[in-house]
């Protein structure tokens, strides 16, 4: 069969390209066109698009950039009328996407969404959109099933991806981690600040006010794939590092994390490492954000998924030095450390076992 993908941010990559593998361990004839990135593109097929050309985030960005991603769509409808794919699978993304599920639909084109958009948090609205122009719908995490039952509408959960990823990974060596990315002996805290510029900056601002409180550390920033290297040479020193593309190895060497608020916080913690959850938006998107989101008590996906708080959030005026240095210490030195890793075990249960490529690549190939 032909399939077109899309997925419009890292994360979308990652489970995308798992995905690919998947679907062509069942469907030998499988053939691919899609919108992602480097992940994707290693499991063969046509690369329309790369995600770091799609990725516009808060309000104000939007409407900033709203001229290149209605093009952008245009260019999307244009290339799937020209490209007649048997299926459209559609990764999260749900601004573009959901536009994009009408147009195929319309077009007799079956429609597959993987990764539910998080209508649980805000714009609950779009379920009917969904109902009406998507085929089936897969679910990576457990209470998503509910939430669409509670609106008619019969979903797949999976399991969670993640799982799959974290599972094939090679076993790392720290000594030989420090040593191949020229680090010193001290223990590393990781820094994930994001993947967008403007993003990047602000929050690797406030990550390393916290430095001289923790000289006993060496701070080590994972760089996006998205973003260059020399982007990244304005915070370097001597005692803050860049690793690029080796956030997982990353983690794993680490003692503890500072993590801006998305799928890292979920990563970070099935590696296994205490993290404090950061978030810090322009004032406008902010509030504008928070009159939107209801009923949503947490940020992070470790928070919602265990219905509690399991890892610290701090949440834009609560995010300052004295509230980092205060949080970081709790992780590396207190009790706080023992019971977060403690509440990662029954996270990891809740989760489902891997397999989740695999579970979505069968219902899909099986809905033909």
């Amino acid at each position: 069969m032909k399939y077109y993908i899309i997925a419009g941010e890292a994360s979308g990559d990652l489970h995308a390209s798992n995905l690919m593998k998947a679907l062509k361990q069942k469907d030998q004839n499988a053939e691919f066109r899609f919108w992602g990135g480097d992940l994707m593109q290693k499991q063969g097929g046509t690369l329309v698009k790369h995600y770091r050309d799609l990725a516009f985030m808060g309000f104000l960005e939007v409407i900033q950039n709203l001229k290149t991603i209605l093009n952008n769509i245009r260019i999307c409808k244009k290339d799937i009328q020209d490209y007649k794919p048997d299926m459209l699978i559609l990764v999260d993304y749900p601004g573009f996407n959901l536009r994009i599920a009408k147009f195929a639909q319309e077009l007799g084109i079956k429609v597959i969404y993987y990764i539910s958009p998080q209508l649980w948090a805000w714009k609950e609205g779009r379920v009917e959109t969904i109902r009406m122009y998507v085929d089936e719908m897969l679910v990576i995490l457990p209470f998503e099933k509910d939430f669409y039952k509670k609106h008619d509408m019969e979903a797949h959960f999976v399991g969670h991806p993640l799982l799959d990823a974290i599972e094939g990974l090679q076993p790392v060596d720290v000594q030989t981690f420090k040593s191949e990315n020229k680090l010193n002996e001290k223990e590393i805290i990781a820094l994930l600040p994001g993947s967008r510029k403007q993003e990047v900056t602000k929050m690797l601002e406030l990550m390393l006010s916290v430095r001289s409180h923790f000289s006993d550390y060496q701070f080590v920033i994972a760089g996006a794939p998205s973003l260059e290297r020399d982007f990244y040479e304005q915070f370097v020193d001597a005692d803050v590092h860049f690793v690029s593309n080796k956030t997982y190895d990353l983690l794993r060497c680490a003692k503890a994390a500072l993590v801006t608020s998305g799928t890292a916080t979920l990563e970070t913690a099935l590696l296994n490492i205490p993290e404090v959850v950061c978030y810090k938006g322009s004032r406008i998107s902010y509030e504008i954000g928070k009159r939107l989101i209801k009923n949503i008590k947490y940020i992070s996906l470790v928070n919602l998924i265990m219905d509690k708080e399991v890892v610290t959030e701090l949440i834009q005026n609560d995010l300052d030095t004295n509230n980092l240095v205060k949080e970081l210490h709790k992780i590396l030195h207190t009790e706080k450390r023992d019971q977060v890793l403690k509440d990662y075990d029954i996270l990891r249960s809740k989760l489902g076992g891997s397999g989740a490529s695999d579970t979505a690549a069968e219902i899909i190939v099986n809905s033909k």
